[in-house]
């Protein structure tokens, strides 16, 4: 079997070719009544970077733990690549890498040395190519540099990418990440980011959990979004942005009298920040062009006017009615 022959039959199924992760009525409740999991029905396309999106404290983390076999769910069903978990666990787990709740590490051994402690534990990889992978891990996060150092010097930001280079050592269908760029600066969760858009290039399926809208946004194909436990929306992003009705925005050195003018008009949610008026986009039996004539018969100096395309944010707030960390 050929090196890409090899690499293709570990990923399983490929773009197109199925749905990797696949949950019906998923539930953990834990011992005094706590509710964590509550009937999650998730659907990961094969060759998808699947976000999913909720606060801490959202489920998220738990529904990991289930999807990967490390604990029962107390009713539901979960398949991943095409089998039955946990009980198909050691079919599974050897084609699926995994970064939750932060890396284990050996804090005396060196990054590789690391690396090839994790890579000598899978009774599947070859010894005699086991090198090659270390080297090529820490090449694809960035630690080829501080290979030598020992891991327990390591800033938070650099464990992370360890772990992730553990996850990256053979290939796999499914890579897990639970919040793969925490303590990383601006320019390590770029990398980070660009990362995972080649992994899913070539084939892998990537499982992102994160609560950082920007970072879903800007790396997934695919969002589902959690809240207190339950699923609340799940699709193709561009799809769950294009929910929200966007933002109205007028710039105009009057914006006392634009906000009266658009109130007037039924436009809701006006807030004024400097010289620009922002609201909920109107619906869609309110023209533009009448409230552009409207205000201009008002006398409303209007610098600037138009609808910003809504985001990921703004369909989160629509379907919680709260805020969300967008920053972390």
């Amino acid at each position: 079997m050929t090196e890409t022959t090899a690499a293709a039959a570990a990923r399983g199924a490929g773009p197109g070719q199925g749905t990797v992760i696949e949950t019906r009525g998923l539930t953990k409740r834990y011992r005094g009544g706590q509710l964590a999991v509550d009937g999650l029905d998730l659907d990961v396309p094969a060759g998808s970077v699947y976000g999913f999106l909720g606060p801490n404290g959202s489920g998220k983390t738990t529904t990991i733990r289930m999807l990967l076999g490390l604990i029962e769910p107390t009713a539901g069903t979960a398949r991943v690549l095409g089998r039955p978990m946990p009980a198909a666990s050691r079919t599974v787990l050897p084609r699926v890498g995994a970064l939750i709740e932060g890396p284990a590490l050996y804090g005396f051994l060196t990054g590789r040395g690391n690396l090839v402690r994790f890579d000598s534990a899978d009774p599947t990889a070859d010894p005699r190519t086991r090198r090659a992978r270390v080297e090529s891990a820490l090449e694809r996060v960035g630690l080829a540099a501080a290979a030598g150092k020992k891991a327990k010097a390591y800033s938070l930001g650099m464990k992370q990418r360890l772990g992730l280079a553990a996850a990256l050592l053979q290939p796999r269908g499914l890579l897990v990440l639970d919040e793969p760029t925490n303590g990383l600066d601006p320019q390590g969760m770029r990398e980070i980011r660009a990362l995972v858009r080649d992994l899913a290039a070539e084939g892998t399926t990537v499982f992102l959990s994160s609560h950082l809208l920007d970072e879903i946004e800007q790396v997934c194909t695919h969002a589902a979004v959690m809240a207190r436990g339950r699923l609340l929306v799940q699709g193709p992003v561009a799809e769950l942005a294009a929910g929200s009705r966007g933002r109205l925005t007028v710039t105009t050195p009057d914006p006392g009298d634009a906000a009266r003018v658009l109130t007037a008009h039924g436009i809701t949610g006006l807030v004024s920040e400097d010289d620009r008026i922002i609201g909920d986009a109107p619906p869609g039996e309110v023209e533009l062009a009448d409230l552009t004539e409207a205000l201009v018969r008002a006398g409303v100096r209007v610098r600037g006017f138009g609808i910003e395309r809504a985001s990921l944010e703004d369909a989160f707030v629509a379907l919680t009615g709260e805020g969300f960390d967008v920053a972390g």
